[in-house]
């Protein structure tokens, strides 16, 4: 079986997880310049590095369909530069996923596979996919809608470790982006743990920064550029999330289900 999976950030990594360890293919798309936070767990890497790994996965950015048809008979996951999924009428997928999280449909329709699943809001079973599945934190995580749509996006991040908001770190001002700490490192609060054209960009509390954009990003003000987990468990850092894998889990589903695999 084999799936295509819109987008490569740090969610799409832990759907392509838990498909490829059940024996599913998969091939990401990306963006050319991707804007994933938590980069230490996301193939979108790959773009940039042409090569990375995820835990135990490794992924390699391909040149085309054909590559990553090689690349899957290697046990490699393949991530084509292709944000339009021009691929897929090529591949011919038995399921796609769309991971990319914009919080609205850009462009994933029923017909692009007989299994079309909508990661987030902004998808609605029976209208742009065939199943949708939860991403907002909480009792419904993670949970397939067949019918409706996922909770609409309340553009506040989910609680952990007692904090929410605070754990963001937004682009303080327009420009380029300039990296000065590392994912994995401990951060206090008011500490810059990057700038922009010399304006800092300041943690508002304690703990391990889990993600950051790769120096020289062009970024708006307010974008997001950071993410400080309060826990302080560096190892967190290099594995999939709680929130990626129970996303990861209800794909599965649905795409088991939608293609008659479960019997």
């Amino acid at each position: 079986m084999l799936t295509v999976i819109r987008g490569a950030g740090d969610i799409a990594s832990g759907i392509a997880l838990r498909l490829w360890r059940s024996g599913i293919r998969v091939v990401l798309c990306e963006v050319e310049r991707p804007t994933a936070i938590r980069r230490t767990v996301a193939f979108s890497e790959c773009v940039a590095r042409g090569e990375t790994r995820v835990e135990d996965v490794t992924a390699r950015r391909a040149a085309g369909p054909a590559e990553a048809l090689a690349l899957l008979r290697e046990g490699v996951i393949p991530v084509l530069v292709d944000p339009e999924g021009d691929c897929i009428p090529v591949l011919k997928p038995d399921a796609v996923v769309d991971a990319i999280l914009a919080k609205r449909n850009l462009g994933t329709t029923m017909d692009m596979a007989p299994a079309v699943v909508g990661v987030g809001p902004g998808f609605t079973a029976g209208a742009d996919c065939h199943a949708v599945v939860e991403t907002m934190r909480g009792h419904t995580l993670g949970r397939v809608y067949y019918t409706g749509s996922a909770l609409p996006n309340t553009a506040v991040p989910g609680l952990i470790g007692g904090f929410a908001g605070e754990r963001v770190l937004r682009a303080p001002a327009d420009g380029v982006f300039h990296q000065l700490l590392d994912i994995g490192a401990q951060v206090e609060a008011g500490q810059a743990a990057g700038e922009v054209d010399g304006v800092p960009m300041v943690c508002q509390i304690g703990g391990v920064l889990r993600g950051i954009l790769p120096e020289g990003t062009p970024v708006r003000r307010g974008m997001k550029a950071g993410d400080v987990d309060p826990r302080c468990e560096a190892a967190n850092c290099y594995t999939a999330s709680d929130k990626a894998l129970a996303v990861g889990g209800g794909v599965l589903e649905a795409v088991l289900r939608l293609t008659g695999a479960l019997g």
